[in-house]
């Protein structure tokens, strides 16, 4: 048994146990024969088989334990790539490499994502790995631009693109220059037209032939001659290129054979054997054109981004410098008409701001002192100076940009049914080849008998002469043989996923959603139900105190309390109510605790700050003031400290039953000693605030149902509260779960997808962030600059629920086309290549069909562009 070993900088460990845990963790795992972890060092050494445990599996299982251990990821431009099987090959050499996690590589962007440990790993062993499978890996190699400036990565992919397309271009045009000649004379030989001299240049025509598909021959055959050579002797991996270099050889070399009399023939195939080549050449052009048209979508995105940042200095002078040289803290001025530099927060001036490129929100926002504003937005009209708060990489559209590139190398679950066609692609394909020559050799006249009987046109070139025709038995054979390995396109099913995963990626980023990968962008078409977090979600999540209620003391006489100002005890009046309560929450940031301070402020009344502050999760807080120790909460918060709610019970129900989440106000009062008088607590208070419904909602939540969707309501408040909010949007009020805990949603979402179904779950990503993890799709809303949000699938950049409608549309427009693409792609294979193996087309007419069909591929994800989600998706339908 060989062994691997790899080196950890493990993370999260506080202590001895935190070590003995990963080890017991690793321990378990199959494959792994020695642990030893160090947690005064945080580091780890695993020894573990490469053939039963993985890197992977070694990550999943220290973070299934709580830990977390060093990784970085590296996007890697490869070059040669042919076919869907390329990039399978090129995956399988990069995850056999040590200290690599996974690797993607998509055959749609030419690129290799891969995840790997910084211990054990670097971008030189992975470039060695590519080009040991003989590929070639676009070096990080310091490059220099024109103008003197280092090369950022995507810059040199996109260079290293371009000289492909400029290299396929020109072998297309070197190779179509000589192969005119052969293209007339084979029409003048199909067509029997005779106006061509039986030696051109008095050359005899068979060697003035060899003498123009030979340069061809040399020139646009040698990369799949080449390429097939790696394929098949260094990965043991049949490709496409294979299949080009057995067709295209088959015929050169059988011609070359005929032209020498070392077989018999009737014929010659030099025109064959170069316009195959032509013809593909010319797709490789147009396909490498079409995969960089597909790919604007990230180029766009950096091409939003300002290059410069007019930067004012604390002496009041400003100075323009590069875009890179920005850092948190810089005030920049943008002038009318200027792009935002970078993300920050508004400190001076007012302006509408255009947040379309990165919101998908057409309307102009106004920004004013304290708001946010987003990188690469454009200013409007007026003045604004901006202080940076994120920079670099940190920045909504860099973060936009590796959302989109992310989401593009992980690849629906339904390209597996591709990859694992394509595996076996090639080889079958080969077989069938060789099996109809073989049968065409042996049996003419018997299988052109049952040709004929078909309902399909006549046999190639007339048919073997066994059957009356002109040709050979083996030449027709060799034909046959020839045609059949060329008109299979594997590349056809490689490119069907990812092109259209490419294109739809890109439509949600302009359009202000996020996936977080391909498989993401499957999975939410399949959803049977959505569930709406209520604050902020449902509703806008600015919250505005409303009412405030004395409750009356016992007929006792109930409890005296001193006020703040050391007047004389007496009972409560509403200010005393809203003083203890704003005062409590004063150390709370949740919202409603905002409203209430403000709504304080608002009155110009005193408050004092808390000795001490606690926040009870889901049910309210807990404070102590000079007055006593005050409760703001729910009536479980009092309940739980033996204060009863019940004499606020009525006030409480009226305004919950008004859409207003109400808090009841607790006291326990200080008595004559000073202390807290635990005895003597009672309620002495409501207090409201409200939130208004988006204006969206209710539209939302009836498109969705609309669709035959579940749409559910799930919130902490209370249950009238929530009954009245999910009335005013259209819920089902049996479908509502109120005064749900933070640490309970995520269960309630179990509950919902109980019965099988699969739901998104659209949250804050926040307090929601369990349940967003819970659900089949996590969907983070108006997360604003902070589109990285770890537990969402899906993150929408507007504060609109009728986006959860836009990302579905994008969803099942992407699937549907992709399965467009699938049908054609094998559809086009099942048909063609039956009919090249019965002897029905020439070799040259499956070349050129062979290259048209990988290009329509592509040319129908393209088409795709053009379509918004404002509308379900229809092949014919609406476009803006």
């Amino acid at each position: 048994m060989s062994t691997r070993t790899t080196r950890l900088e493990i993370t999260g460990m506080s202590c001895a146990n935190c070590a003995a845990t990963i080890e017991e963790a690793l321990g378990d795992l199959d494959g792994v024969t020695e642990v030893d972890v160090n947690a005064a060092t945080d580091e780890g050494r695993v020894e573990y088989d490469p053939e039963t445990a993985s890197l992977s599996a070694i990550y999943d299982a220290i973070e299934h334990a709580g830990y977390g251990a060093a990784s970085e990821t590296v996007t890697i431009g490869i070059t040669d790539m042919s076919c869907a099987n390329c990039a399978e090959t090129n995956a399988e050499a990069l995850d056999g490499l040590g200290g690599v996690i996974e690797a993607d590589v998509n055959y749609a962007t030419d690129e290799a994502q891969v995840r790997y440990n910084p211990v054990d790993a670097d971008r030189s062993a992975m470039y060695d790995a590519i080009e040991s499978a003989g590929y070639t890996p676009v070096r990080d190699d310091g490059a220099e631009s024109g103008d003197g400036e280092e090369q950022s990565d995507r810059e040199r992919r996109d260079l290293a693109r371009q000289r492909e397309i400029r290299h396929q271009l020109r072998l297309t045009l070197f190779g179509g220059a000589l192969s005119v000649p052969l293209l007339v004379m084979l029409v003048d030989h199909v067509f029997g037209l005779g106006v061509l001299p039986a030696a051109p240049f008095g050359i005899e025509v068979g060697w003035f032939a060899f003498a123009l598909a030979t340069p061809v021959q040399i020139a646009l055959g040698k990369p799949f001659y080449v390429n097939s050579y790696r394929a098949l002797v260094r990965n043991g991996r049949a490709n496409m290129d294979v299949l080009i270099a057995l067709g295209s050889s088959t015929a050169y070399v059988y011609s070359v054979a005929a032209l020498l009399d070392v077989i018999p023939a009737t014929g010659l195939y030099f025109d064959t054997a170069a316009l195959i080549l032509v013809f593909i050449t010319l797709g490789n052009y147009l396909e490498a054109r079409s995969k960089g048209q597909a790919g604007e979508a990230i180029r766009s995105l950096l091409e939003m981004e300002a290059e410069t940042a007019t930067v004012v200095r604390e002496d009041g002078s400003e100075e323009e410098i590069p875009l890179e040289d920005v850092a948190v803290g810089d005030r920049m001025k943008v002038r009318p008409g200027e792009k935002v530099p970078t993300d920050g927060v508004v400190v001076e001036g007012e302006s509408a701001v255009d947040e379309s490129m990165v919101t998908g929100e057409s309307v102009p926002v106004e920004k004013g002192e304290g708001d946010d504003v987003i990188g690469s937005t454009v200013n409007q009209n007026g003045v604004l100076v901006v202080e940076a708060t994120k920079v670099g990489e940190e920045t909504a559209i860099q973060q936009i940009v590796t959302r989109v590139k992310d989401a593009q190398s992980r690849q629906p679950d339904i390209q597996r049914v591709a990859d694992q066609i394509s595996a076996y692609f090639v080889p079958a394909v080969i077989a069938n080849a060789v099996l109809w020559g073989v049968l065409w050799w042996q049996f003419p006249a018997a299988l052109a008998g049952f040709v004929e009987w078909l309902p399909l046109w006549g046999l190639l070139g007339g048919g073997p002469a066994a059957a009356g025709g002109p040709i050979g038995a083996a030449e027709f054979a060799i034909v046959v043989f020839a045609s059949s390995v060329l008109i299979a396109c594997p590349c056809a099913l490689g490119l069907a996923t990812p092109a259209a995963t490419m294109v739809g990626t890109a439509i949600g980023a302009r359009n202000g959603v996020l996936f977080e990968g391909g498989d993401i962008l499957e999975r939410v078409r399949d959803v049977d139900a959505v569930v709406f977090d209520k604050t902020g979600t449902l509703t806008e999540g600015a919250m505005e105190l409303t009412d405030v209620a004395v409750v009356e003391p016992a007929a006792d006489g109930g409890v005296p309390v001193t006020r703040p100002d050391d007047r004389a005890p007496t009972d409560l009046d509403e200010d005393d109510v809203l003083a203890l309560a704003a005062s409590a929450e004063r150390e709370s940031e949740h919202p409603l605790a905002e409203a209430i301070v403000e709504g304080a402020r608002e009155r110009d009344l005193d408050l004092e700050s808390p000795e001490s502050f606690e926040n009870v999760p889901g049910k309210g807080i807990r404070a102590t003031l000079s007055s006593g120790e005050v409760f703001v909460g729910s009536a479980r918060l009092l309940e739980g400290f033996d204060i009863d709610p019940a004499p606020a019970r009525e006030r409480r129900e009226r305004l919950e039953s008004e859409g207003k989440t109400a808090m009841l106000v607790g006291l326990r009062p200080r008595g004559d000693d000073g202390e807290i008088d635990e005895s003597a607590g009672r309620v002495v208070g409501v207090v409201a605030d409200a939130d208004t419904v988006k204006q969206s909602a209710r539209r939302a939540v009836s498109d969705l149902r609309d669709r035959g969707l579940d749409v559910w309501m799930i919130t902490g408040d209370n249950e009238r509260t929530a009954r009245a909010v999910a009335e005013e949007v259209g819920i089902d009020p049996d479908n509502v779960m109120a005064e749900v805990l933070p640490d309970d949603k995520a269960d309630a979402i179990d509950e919902i997808q109980s019965d099988g179904s699969e739901a998104m779950m659209v949250g804050d990503g926040v307090n929601d962030a369990p349940a967003l993890a819970t659900a089949a799709v996590g969907c983070a809303i108006g997360s604003g600059t902070d589109v990285a949000i770890e537990a969402a699938d899906v993150t929408l950049m507007r504060d609109d629920p009728a986006d959860v409608l836009k990302a579905i549309r994008i969803s099942e427009a992407t699937l549907s086309k992709i399965k467009q693409n699938l049908v054609w792609a094998l559809g086009y294979n099942t048909v063609m290549i039956p009919l090249a193996s019965l002897g029905l087309l020439q070799p040259v007419l499956a070349a050129a069909a062979m290259a048209l069909s990988s290009v329509s591929v592509l040319t129908n994800s393209l088409l795709f562009r053009s379509y918004t989600p404002d509308d379900d998706y229809r092949l014919l339908g609406r476009f803006r």
